[in-house]
């Protein structure tokens, strides 16, 4: 019998927008323990998205967050010696986890001088349905799309 699953410690909202999604964000950004260093990132490309965009920049980085959140996903399944590609749902926490990798992921992937430029300019991309983190969802999407007929394979 398995053990039980670990329990999720909840994490403390950040100082400036109280927000535990912004803590999540700051996390998966960290790089070898420093967390100041990660978060002086993020309020720096929160700052230049808002001066790019004349728009509140946490606001825009929440709508590049729903942007590219995806809805489905294929997963793999071996059934009599085939795999085959099923299209799922993505549960709630997942859905949050893939679009903050991807954010993450194309920003680092972007040219620019500093990451908090890099960042920003993912954000404000991603806000307007454009980037790399844009284009990994719908593509996520569209082979979910194509693999629909064995959506009756659900795992």
């Amino acid at each position: 019998m398995r053990k039980s699953q670990a329990k999720k410690l909840p994490l403390s909202p950040d100082a400036k927008y109280n927000d535990v999604l912004v803590t999540r964000f700051v996390n998966n950004l960290m790089w070898e323990g420093k967390k100041n260093t990660a978060y002086t990132i993020f309020y720096n490309a929160i700052e230049k998205v808002s001066k790019q965009t004349n728009e509140d920049g946490y606001d825009i980085w929440k709508r590049a967050l729903t942007n590219i959140t995806p809805a489905v996903e294929v997963r793999s399944r071996r059934i009599g010696g085939a795999t085959f590609q099923i299209p799922s749902e993505v549960r709630a926490d997942r859905k949050i986890s893939l679009s903050i990798k991807w954010l993450i992921r194309y920003s680092r992937e972007r040219n620019g001088r500093s990451m908090a430029d890099k960042l920003a300019g993912e954000i404000v991309a991603a806000s307007k349905g454009e980037g790399g983190a844009f284009k990994k969802k719908e593509d996520t999407h569209r082979m979910a799309e194509a693999n629909k007929a064995f959506s009756h394979f659900k795992i």
